[in-house]
């Protein structure tokens, strides 16, 4: 695909260095993940035109914003750049309807046409009889839902997404998720969209950009990340213990604990399983072929339906169990137990 907006985001913060390239094609939504620090909001921030850049480009449509190496920089306002803030920031003294219609207003539309436009957005985010609300008269959802008419109003070229469900209740969130898809698949610019939510991420965007420490560690669309992730926080991210080693044909030898992988490989290489695949043992199992080890239960929280038991030792790692199979074990902290992975639901792949 054609990029529609192509930057490398390059901003300097004291000892903190983010430079990271972006590419995004018209009609394409791109989630930026990365734990907090990473740089996520300032590479927003920097697409907006509200944090300079120190080097790099940002050209959206074929026309550069910003260029420091050339002196050229464009005001936020004259980006054609729309932007959802995690906190909305509605104007509170304005009503919803001149909420949305602020932005064309400061394109030089008249108060009519506007305020026409405005009531046009309002209808399809489902709130044209919430029009004369101010944002305090309004839910987390609906006010979500105003800040996406505003964003949208303007007919950006660009729509950047701070973290635009991280402020609403867990009911609210599934239904506005479901609601934001399907403007998103409507918009024809390009959208970023920025969070830390796995699900958001995975249901919204084409593709995922992850960034640690102010660079791309992993890029992809989610199939291939979720399968074969390249570092602890990515691995997190979408649910699978992470190990990296070195192989010699199915086995992997991962700090002296031999892993044998359905995968054959040489040299170099990460070893992945999901917790559900991890069976524990108060003793060490016999039976069919399987990676065992000895661990110790370093905690215990609660994963959903199940137990996710954090275990420590040689190869630390997460296991999801039933609360009926913790009770029959007799799982505490600081019990020693046996974890067992089959062979088959281990993967190698190169590093």
């Amino acid at each position: 695909m054609t990029a529609y907006l192509d930057a490398r985001i390059v901003v300097d913060r004291g000892t903190f260095r983010l430079d990271v390239a972006l590419s995004i094609a018209a009609g394409e939504v791109v989630a930026l993940l990365g734990p907090n620090g990473a740089g996520k909001t300032t590479a927003l921030r920097a697409l907006a035109g509200l944090a300079a850049l120190t080097d790099g480009h940002i050209t959206l449509d074929g026309r550069d914003l910003d260029r420091p190496g050339q002196r050229v920089w464009t005001p936020p306002e004259r980006r054609q750049i729309g932007v959802v803030f995690q906190d909305y920031l509605l104007f509170p003294h304005l009503s919803a309807l001149d909420n949305v219609a602020f932005g064309p207003r400061r394109q030089g539309a008249d108060r009519r046409t506007a305020r026409a436009g405005a009531m046009d957005w309002l209808g399809r985010v489902g709130l044209a009889d919430f029009a004369r609300r101010k944002p305090r008269q309004l839910s987390g959802g609906q006010a979500q839902r105003v800040a996406l008419a505003r964003a949208l109003a303007v007919q950006p070229r660009l729509l950047l997404l701070d973290e635009p469900l991280a402020a609403l209740d867990a009911g609210t969130r599934a239904d506005t998720r479901a609601e934001l898809q399907r403007h998103l698949t409507d918009h024809p610019g390009a959208t970023l969209l920025v969070t830390h939510d796995p699900l958001d991420a995975l249901v919204l965007a084409d593709r995922l950009v992850i960034i640690e420490g102010g660079a791309v560690v992993q890029e992809g669309g989610a199939a291939e990340i979720t399968a074969r992730p390249r570092t602890e926080y990515v691995a997190r991210l979408v649910g699978l213990n992470l190990y990296r080693g070195r192989a010699d044909g199915h086995t992997v030898d991962v700090g002296g604990v031999l892993l044998t992988a359905a995968d054959a490989l040489q040299g170099d290489a990460f070893v992945a399983f999901a917790p559900a695949a991890v069976a524990l043992h108060p003793d060490r199992p016999d039976g069919s072929p399987r990676n065992a080890w000895p661990a110790t239960i370093a905690g215990i929280q609660r994963h959903g339906d199940n137990l996710r038991i954090q275990l420590a030792g040689a190869l630390p790692a997460a296991a999801d169990v039933t609360p009926a199979a913790a009770a029959h074990l007799e799982l505490t902290p600081g019990r020693e137990v046996w974890a067992a992975v089959k062979a088959a639901e281990t993967r190698a792949y190169p590093a």
